[in-house]
């Protein structure tokens, strides 16, 4: 388990898209990684510890992706789909899935994010990642045989929708009639370093655009707020902290209050330990009128299933294409990162017109990342 979540987070700490920095750069041969992955591994696993042993991130994805597969059996019936999970720095890596797609005989891969919110440190950076890999297939004589397409966001999916705004409702429910319309819904998103939003990384939008379409299907119901978890470093990152808002609400007099992962589609680390031990149990310790509820998270829930095989079903029935905003790079991106992005873009493009006649053979493949 040490050496696991260690070499997660060297991966992690070694991403060029994600920490665009030239001193962080040189790959194997570079020190700083490996010093701060060490450095934080006894932390992480003390985290896994509280929440049971370990993520369970990997059950759940491949519970989603399975469910999703029986899901579009009836809606795709002439097309025989699979599922692989693969993810950008823990194992099964997306590279490995990849290769085993190929070993497989898959004629198509759908690079399907399970990041609603689109950002270029998160799906940006897992498409530049699959890219890489073709190409290097290329160069080592091995190239892939499969087409493939990409769906890169979709924050504001109708059925994405539902499905928070009736887990919330559940939530809801729990609270005194009398309180119920004064509950505060806080809505909690992984944070991004200041440096990555201030080159116009779509992500906070797109976040804020996934809360206002929740609070307009619950009717506006009750006062609500955006704010951001999991920071990490001395670095500047997107604010209000969560549990710095929490607080900041109950001291002014707002003692009932829902957390709403609303950027995870699973529990994890973030959900589990963040969540439901630093932000509910130990904030109630601290603040015992308070009365601090956490949104279940989107697992396995019907309507979230019937979202992700909605989303690929109609994928297939486009022709692959993606919305415009895929080929469009931040404003203020660097020239590093505008090097990758650009270079990765052929992932949805190149062979998109291949889909059709892929999906008309045997087999297809979903891949979420």
């Amino acid at each position: 388990a040490v050496v696991s979540t260690q070499s997660t987070g060297l991966r992690l700490f070694s991403d060029k898209d994600l920490i665009p920095l030239p001193f962080l750069q040189g790959g194997k041969h570079n020190l700083l990684p490996r010093w701060i992955a060490k450095r934080r591994t006894p932390k992480i696993i003390n985290q896994y510890k509280e929440i049971g042993g370990g993520s369970p991130i990997k059950m759940w994805t491949e519970a989603q992706g399975e469910a999703m597969v029986t899901r579009l059996q009836d809606l795709c019936p002439d097309v025989s789909i699979h599922n692989y999970t693969g993810f950008r720095y823990a194992e099964p890596l997306t590279e490995d899935a990849v290769d085993q797609m190929e070993a497989d005989g898959m004629d198509h891969c759908i690079a399907f994010t399970q990041y609603p919110q689109y950002s270029c440190s998160t799906t940006g950076s897992s498409f530049n990642g699959i890219y890489r890999h073709i190409i290097q297939r290329q160069k080592n004589g091995n190239p892939t045989k499969m087409t493939f397409s990409a769906i890169d966001r979709w924050a504001t999916e109708p059925l994405l929708i539902d499905a928070f705004s009736q887990l919330i409702t559940k939530q809801l429910e729990k609270i005194e009639p009398k309180n119920r319309s004064k509950t505060v819904l806080l809505f909690s998103a992984h944070s991004l370093p200041m440096k990555v939003v201030d080159r116009g990384d779509p992500y906070p939008q797109e976040v804020a655009a996934t809360v206002q379409g929740v609070m307009a299907k619950l009717g506006f119901s009750n006062p609500y707020r955006l704010v951001w978890q999991s920071k990490v470093g001395p670095s500047a990152w997107l604010g209000a902290p969560t549990d710095a808002a929490i607080k900041g609400l109950i001291k002014n007099g707002s003692k009932n209050i829902i957390l709403v992962p609303i950027a995870f589609t699973s529990d994890h680390v973030e959900t589990l330990f963040e969540m439901d031990i630093e932000y509910v149990e130990d904030i109630i310790k601290e603040f015992p009128e308070a009365n601090i509820l956490r949104c279940e998270s989107l697992n396995t829930h019907p309507t979230f299933i019937e979202c992700l095989s909605q989303l690929v079903a109609r994928h297939i029935g486009s022709d692959g294409k993606t919305i415009p905003q895929m080929s469009l790079r931040c404003p203020l991106c660097t020239i590093l990162l505008a090097d990758l992005c650009e270079a990765s873009s052929p992932l949805v493009s190149y062979q998109r017109q291949s889909l059709i006649p892929a999906v008309s053979k045997k087999q297809i493949a979903q891949k979420p990342i």
